[in-house]
């Protein structure tokens, strides 16, 4: 059952890749800016397609991080429900891949590099 799901969180997700990589192709004229040289009109959305690959590869690493951490938090709270605080925290660790995801996206959007 887990893995059925798996397969069709991975093909939902590789089809919404397909169409923002198609969409950002398609719509470069709209991000094209007037210089003398013809490329800088695929920066923004090259730079967009960067940005999703680095929040979804946060968000994707902490989903994987979370669910065998949950699981395993359950089973020590249940046995032992002052570990709650402990459980918690380990739990929350993982966040942090999610945020720096977010934050690099941000900074490739805002082309800070």
């Amino acid at each position: 059952m887990m893995r059925n799901l798996r397969s069709k969180f991975f093909t939902i997700a590789m089809i919404a890749t397909v169409l923002v990589m198609l969409s950002s192709i398609f719509s470069a004229n709209v991000y094209a800016q007037e210089t003398s040289t013809g490329d800088a009109s695929l920066t923004k959305p090259l730079l967009a397609i960067a940005a999703a690959i680095a929040i979804a590869g946060g968000l994707i690493g902490t989903g994987n991080a979370q669910q065998g951490i949950g699981a395993a938090g359950m089973g020590i709270i249940a046995e032992k429900p002052e570990k709650f605080g402990q459980v918690l925290f380990f739990f929350v660790i993982p966040e942090t891949l999610w945020i720096i995801g977010f934050v690099l996206g941000i900074i490739l959007l805002l082309d800070i590099l």
